[in-house]
């Protein structure tokens, strides 16, 4: 029986080692996502977008479970809901951080199936 790979698709290796500097850099600070996207080595490049489109999901992660947990502080849930998008925010750059560097384009637990970009 032929083995079943779990493993993402990978970019070509040309294109993940030329633009690996940036899908890292974007995972670490989110609100750098559109920079692969403008920067003239790396606007055509499959690797560069399909990261962007991750890190802007992380972003918008971060910010729409701010807001939430903020308005829930109401009623003292907000603390335990900030806590949790914290950490699930940590959480999803580490992975981010280990697909960019292994050239896998893999997508981000829970939010790496949408696609803005």
């Amino acid at each position: 029986m032929p083995e079943q790979s779990d493993s993402a698709p990978k970019a070509e290796s040309s294109d993940a080692e030329k633009n690996k500097v940036m899908a890292i850099v974007g995972y670490i600070v989110p609100i750098l996502f559109f920079v692969p996207l403008i920067n003239d080595s790396s606007k055509n490049s499959p690797f560069a977008k399909f990261h962007a489109g991750q890190q802007l999901n992380l972003l918008l992660f971060w910010v729409l479970g701010w807001i939430v947990s903020a308005v829930l502080m109401i009623i003292l849930i907000g603390f335990l809901l900030e806590f949790i998008v914290w950490i699930a925010g940590i959480v999803f750059m580490i992975l981010g951080i280990v697909a960019a560097a292994k050239g896998e384009m893999k997508p981000l637990p829970l939010i790496g199936g949408i696609k803005i970009l």
